[in-house]
């Protein structure tokens, strides 16, 4: 496998920056130089390829990765989290799910990811939870981080309580990650005012959800400094609208989009930005600009996992975490938002391939944690054996199952 490599006649989005014709060299895990060339260069021969740092996915359940979606009955909507927790859990699909194995869950998270471009993901989950199986899945899940389920009765208590598992985070230098204001009734709208009586309402927090959020809540998380996680398509499907987007992003708040699992979100990351945009026009009748959703999956969650040192954006220094696509549209920006699965060309995490087109052959060279298969008709390399995965659920569930977010052909 190679080392040292570099991609040339490319155009690379930054993303703050796009940098026509450009070739970007890489060193063991880290990005070498912008504009310089190694020995063993791949060269784009098959028209403008675009690179852009690899998709951060802000706002995962990976064990819950799972289809179909559970949610409420035709025409009636939740007013918080805790009924649909009781309607998945008396559900056919839940059943159905326990046929398979944890650890094959995670994996099926992990591949949702992997296909769409993301390679760092947060798996909202304690660490006993998942601890065991992060170290052995295809795309990196973050685990420096602290968290509680929710700031109301409904918390399922995950970790140590809100006030230790925040003072954690603030000694580590971890974002500390929750739900907030996951529906309508009065105690779930008062997450915000349970943060600040804890003292636990600052520039540490990713706040998921917010859609109780009021005007003054937005005005309080901007001077905390806190950071907002917006999962839409969840948020559409369980409660029939979202949080105030525009007012949150107009506050300066950063915004990172995230998928929720697929038992209530998107099928992955590439579809809720298409779903964010969808939404977003119908509440306000007015554009989200390409541009903005970029950064939700780029700089503003490495910001937020406070990892901007390592991730989110292409510069000399930083590691290695690369997407390389195939565009549909000439704006690099549109491109990537309009985006399909099978428009991938290259995924790299630290320097090394984990998803890429046999055409890049030569840089899987040297390992034996790759498989090939059929995407939209088109050989792929992977990490790990996602195939194998798909036939040992299908054997566990007894029917040829079909997860929408594996695009392999079999």
């Amino acid at each position: 496998m190679q080392n040292m490599y570099s991609l040339s006649n490319i155009t690379l989005i930054t993303p703050d920056e796009v940098q026509r014709d450009q070739c970007l060299k890489i060193d063991q895990k880290r990005i070498a130089a912008i504009g310089a060339k190694a020995r063993f260069d791949i060269s784009s021969t098959d028209g403008d390829l675009f690179l852009y740092p690899a998709l951060i996915n802000v706002h995962d359940h990976l064990r819950g990765d799972y289809l179909p979606r559970v949610g409420p009955k035709p025409g009636n909507y939740y007013l918080n989290w805790a009924p649909w927790d009781n309607d998945l859990k008396s559900s056919e699909v839940y059943k159905e799910r326990a046929n398979i194995t944890i650890e094959q869950s995670y994996f099926l998270g992990a591949y949702k990811n992997l296909f769409s471009g993301v390679v760092t993901v947060n798996d909202h989950f304690p660490h006993e939870f998942n601890e065991e199986f992060i170290p052995v899945l295809p795309v990196r899940v973050i685990q420096n981080y602290t968290l509680a389920h929710e700031c109301s009765s409904y918390d399922l208590k995950w970790g140590e309580g809100i006030g230790a598992e925040h003072a954690r985070a603030v000694k580590n230098n971890y974002p500390f990650i929750t739900h907030l204001e996951e529906g309508f009734d009065e105690e779930s709208q008062r997450g915000i005012e349970i943060l600040e009586e804890l003292h636990c309402l600052d520039d540490y927090d990713i706040l998921i959800h917010c859609i109780g959020f009021s005007d003054e809540d937005i005005k309080k998380t901007k001077k905390a400094g806190a950071a907002v996680a917006w999962c839409p398509a969840s948020n559409m499907f369980m409660f029939n609208l979202t949080c105030k987007i525009r007012n949150i992003m107009e506050a300066g708040i950063p915004v990172s989009l995230g998928t929720d699992s697929t038992h209530t979100g998107s099928v992955n990351l590439l579809e809720e930005m298409r779903f964010a945009r969808k939404t977003y026009r119908r509440m306000y009748g007015e554009d989200l600009p390409a541009y903005a959703l970029v950064q939700m999956v780029t700089v503003n969650p490495a910001g937020a996992f406070r990892m901007q040192d390592k991730i989110g954006s292409v510069e000399e220094g930083k590691l290695a975490d690369l997407l390389l696509i195939k565009p549909r549209d000439n704006d690099p920006y549109e491109a990537l938002v309009n985006a399909e699965m099978e428009d991938i060309e290259l995924l790299i995490q630290e320097g090394r391939p984990i998803y890429g087109s046999v055409k890049y052959e030569e840089l899987f060279a040297g390992s034996s944690d790759y498989t090939q298969l059929s995407v939209g008709g088109r050989e792929m390399l992977v990490k790990g054996d996602p195939a194998a995965l798909l036939a040992g659920i299908r054997k566990a569930v007894g029917f040829k199952k079909v997860l929408d977010y594996l695009p392999f052909d079999v």
